[in-house]
């Protein structure tokens, strides 16, 4: 009697552990073409963000899980696609979509800054930005100056924008110094400005200004290298020798 009881139970068991391993089977290890909705409706927002289509979000994803992701975990997907083009076609593709999305990121940078820098100026007005130590109160200016005083765009680790911005200086100038990639952080300029020998003086008194580039210089689409000696003329941002 008792070995009747036995065996049904083993079975619903069995038959239960089956079932269990069915549905974990059809989750884990269901094809792509039979992903969640959701899934699939997540790559084709993502694509769609990207100007790609889901074939090359989908290419994207796998190439990340290989070499290339191991070398640059953190590519994004038009430079991804664009290294590992199959064809001209591709290539320029990949270039020309990522050159609309950098001018799109630029654009909407500018206008937050503008946003930024707006108010700034009407709730701390008084306060500079990035000034010297030992400078005192100094003006930041919004935009490169349209008053006819120089812009100088210069970066870190540039023995030429060391000499330009000094060349400046010791003729007299008045100048807005802007600092390309210094990723936001003031103590990358002030030791840049201190370590080169920008006087303090000068920015106390506001003939020499430091300012963040944040984009700047890309926005102003000149040709050539820094550093850049730049001023408004008629309307338009010409480089001066």
């Amino acid at each position: 009697m008792r070995q009747r009881h036995i065996v049904p139970a083993l079975i619903v068991l069995l038959t239960s552990s089956l079932a269990q391993g069915a549905e974990t089977l059809t989750t884990a290890n269901m094809p792509s073409h039979e992903r969640p909705m959701a899934t699939e409706r997540a790559d084709e927002q993502q694509a769609r963000d990207w100007g790609l289509n889901v074939d090359e979000w989908t290419r994207y994803r796998d190439l990340m899980q290989g070499p290339l992701g191991v070398y640059s975990p953190n590519l994004d997907p038009l430079t991804a696609l664009g290294i590992e083009a199959r064809s001209d076609q591709e290539r320029h593709r990949y270039a020309e979509l990522q050159v609309q999305a950098e001018a799109h990121r630029v654009e909407k940078l500018l206008a937050y800054q503008r946003a930024y820098d707006d108010a700034w100026q009407r709730l701390h007005a008084d306060i500079p930005r990035v000034i010297l130590p030992d400078a005192g109160p100094a003006f930041s200016p919004v935009a490169p100056a349209a008053n006819g005083r120089l812009a100088v765009f210069v970066q870190d680790a540039c023995p030429a924008c060391d000499q330009a911005a000094l060349r400046l200086q010791a003729a007299g100038m008045e100048f807005d110094i802007y600092v390309v990639d210094n990723r936001a952080d003031d103590a990358r300029i002030r030791a840049w400005a201190q370590r080169i020998g920008i006087d303090p003086a000068k920015v106390r008194s506001g003939q020499i200004t430091l300012n963040h580039d944040s984009g700047r210089w890309l926005s102003l689409g000149l040709p050539g290298d820094l550093p850049a000696v730049v001023r408004q003329m008629n309307g338009q941002w010409q480089r001066q020798p």
